[in-house]
Order: structure tokens, then C-alpha cells, then sequence
């Protein structure tokens, strides 16, 4: 092997000079927190979208726990979400004093099942929270039915999904709130960050209060008569979970970019597929023509995982994996029983997942590479 190659990462920002200038623009300004490019931000993704509101949070988790709130979520209500997701999905619903059953996923998909849904569904459930993994649009049609029976309200974490499509539509229209991430190895970044959409001016009022400690400085929503202009009102109990105006142009910025950024992410997705045709131990990901490609989850025979996984990352291929179940982490187990067993396919996929260099800076040559420092691998663990 001679020669050492470069390291490939599994996910990588990609700033630009427009990017940087925007940023300089905001620190040579007079607003570097919360100003007037959040607002600039939130119509830009909003538009983007097609929804009513979008509504900036520090991060995708701040933004999932802001949604459960402004929903209504709290104690003795459940929250129905998949297993193979990150911890914050399930987490976000826990801040709100609110319980979490998991339900299985689809293999056809990687996303929560409709159906098993509304088996592990009790009389408590208030929401659904479909995780559209990797970046293929949760069947969020069929949450919005079994919600309506319920009086629940669907969540959609769509952190993976940004300018994802389903029925000819941009993900983030579909549910009654959509939560996104722009951490540096989604499809645009703010450094950290997130936002939720929705159509309903109410949710979007309670989010802009939740992200704000609380407080109210509309003196038409004032509860009390005000003593002078300087009034104010917390009349929640809120957090700070404000986007800062750095972040945001860096993020308004990067919009510019996101559909050449998909493009790209499709098409590399696309030569995965088709160089893994055929290739023994292993299952290319599922396909959708509204694939956002966050990751590009393969899947191996759960007994060949981890000598893949090691041999890849011996030939500087950086490799994730994404994810174990969260009902398998020990605060989970402590919190609702060992749940093993209970969820096959997100099982099945949780141990054999491993997470391909997927990002658009990629060359093209790095596609090849990974997928042949892969047959060369299971040619030797798996004659």
C-alpha cells in the first residue's frame, strides 16, 4: 500500500469565501447575537420551504425540545418515535416531563413504521415523532391519519432531511411541526444550530417564547396593565435557546448553496449504489427519489461489522456509525427496562449499519476508494 492516503472523514463542512464575508459583515456590524439576520435566516429557510414559519434554535436539540413544547407535550403524555435515531430525538420529549415508547422501523425505509406505531400507541400518546433517517422522508402522510384518530400532533426530525422532497413537496410542510439541524456535517451549517417550521402562527408564537426565557414584549399580549414602555413579561418557563446573528449569516449564506449541495450528495449517493451492486456481506442503502443523503447508511452482515468498520478506518476512511438504539443506552435501560428483542428491524439495521463518506466536497475518485478498500476488506474477512 505504500503511499499513505489523505484522510477522508464520513462528513465535512464546506465554507466558501461568500460565506466567510458574510460572516465579517455581521462581526464588523452592530448586532452579533439575536438581530436582524435571524429574521433574515428564518424567511430565507421559510421560502425555501414553502411554510409559514421557521423559528431559529441554538442547535437541532433546543429546536426538538422546543417543538415538543410548543405542542403541548408535558407530563403523562407519550411521545411514539423510532429507536434508531440519535438520543435528542427521544431526549427532547423526556426535558418536557413527557414519557417515550419506541416503535420499530421499516426495512424497506430505515424510518419509523406506521403501523408498529400505532401498536405501541396507548390513550396518552400526544405526538409522533417520525425521524426521516439519513435523509429519506419519513412516510409522514400516514402519522398525519393516526394522529387525527388520536388527537395527536406529528413532529417530524428532519434533521437529516433538509431539501428532502415527498409527493413533489420540500420536507418541513408535511407535519404539524419539523424539526431541523445545521451542525457542520448536515446539509448546511451554522456552526451549530437548528430551526423549527410550521403553519401555525400559535406554535410558532410559543416557539419564539420558548427559544427567549419566556417572556413577552408585545404589549399586546401583556396579562398585566404596563407600568412604562420598558415592560416585559415572562410568562413561561422558558429557555435561551437563541441563534446567534453570527450564525445566521453564516447560515443565509449557505442557503445559497443547498441545492448545488443536494445535487451533489444525490449523486455520489447514486455511484455508492451502483459500485455496491452485487457486492458480497453487504446491502446498499435504501433509495428514495426525495433522498436528502445526509449519510449513506450500507449495511453489513452484522458478524463481519466491526473488522470493516476497523479495516476502514486503517485505510484513513472515516467511517460512523449511526446508530445504537437509544432504547440501548443505559440511562434508557435504567429508565424503561431492557427493550432488546422488541424492535427486529432497527436491530437488525443498528448492527450492521456503517455510515460512507457522504459530504459534496468530496472528489469524485473518493467514491471509488471507499468502495474498493471495502471489497478488499470483505474479500479477506469473508473468503
Amino acid at each position: 500500500e505504500g503511499m499513505t492516503m489523505a484522510f477522508l472523514p464520513y462528513g465535512h463542512q464546506w465554507v466558501g469565501e461568500d460565506d466567510i464575508a458574510a460572516v465579517v459583515a455581521v462581526l464588523r456590524g452592530d448586532w452579533l447575537s439575536q438581530g436582524p439576520m435571524v429574521e433574515v435566516f428564518e424567511e430565507k429557510v421559510a421560502s425555501y420551504l414553502g411554510v409559514r414559519h421557521a423559528v431559529a434554535f441554538s442547535s437541532g436539540t433546543s429546536a426538538l425540545h422546543g417543538a415538543y413544547w410548543a405542542a403541548g407535550i408535558g407530563p403523562g403524555d407519550e411521545v411514539v418515535t423510532s429507536p434508531l435515531t440519535f438520543a435528542a430525538t427521544s431526549n427532547g420529549a423526556l426535558y418536557t416531563g413527557a414519557e417515550v415508547r419506541f416503535a420499530d422501523v421499516s426495512p424497506l425505509s430505515y424510518c419509523l413504521c406506521p403501523h408498529q406505531a400505532a401498536e405501541v400507541a396507548g390513550p396518552q400518546v400526544k405526538a409522533f415523532t417520525p425521524v426521516s433517517f439519513a435523509g429519506y422522508p419519513a412516510d409522514v402522510p400516514a402519522f398525519r391519519v393516526l394522529a387525527e384518530k388520536s388527537g395527536a400532533v406529528v413532529i417530524e426530525d428532519a434533521c437529516h432531511a433538509l431539501g428532502g422532497e415527498r409527493n413533489g413537496k420540500k420536507v418541513g410542510e408535511g407535519a404539524h411541526l419539523t424539526v431541523f439541524s445545521f451542525h457542520p456535517v448536515k446539509h448546511i451549517t451554522t456552526g451549530e444550530g437548528g430551526m423549527v417550521v410550521t403553519e401555525s402562527d400559535d406554535y410558532a408564537d410559543r416557539l419564539r417564547r420558548f427559544r427567549s426565557h419566556g417572556i413577552v414584549k408585545d404589549p399586546k399580549q401583556f396579562l398585566r396593565p404596563a407600568p412604562g414602555p420598558w415592560h416585559t413579561e415572562m410568562q413561561h418557563l422558558g429557555y435561551n435557546y437563541r441563534l446567534s446573528d453570527i450564525q445566521c449569516a453564516l447560515g443565509t449564506s449557505q442557503m445559497e448553496r443547498l441545492d448545488l449541495f443536494l445535487a451533489r450528495r444525490k449523486q455520489l449517493a447514486q455511484w455508492y449504489g451502483e459500485l455496491l451492486v452485487g457486492v458480497p456481506h453487504v446491502r446498499p442503502a435504501p433509495d428514495h427519489p426525495g433522498h436528502a443523503w445526509h449519510i449513506y447508511p450500507l449495511w453489513v452482515e452484522p458478524a463481519l461489522r466491526r473488522q470493516v468498520f476497523e479495516g476502514l478506518r486503517e485505510r484513513e476512511i472515516g467511517v460512523q456509525v449511526h446508530y445504537p438504539l437509544v432504547s440501548s443506552h443505559p440511562y434508557y435501560v435504567d429508565r424503561y427496562g431492557p427493550q432488546k428483542g422488541s424492535f427486529p428491524e432497527a436491530e437488525r439495521i443498528s448492527e450492521g449499519e456503517i455510515s460512507l463518506p457522504m459530504f459534496p466536497a468530496m472528489e469524485d475518485g473518493d467514491v471509488d476508494r471507499v468502495v474498493d478498500a471495502l471489497q478488499c476488506i470483505l474479500e479477506s474477512v469473508a473468503p
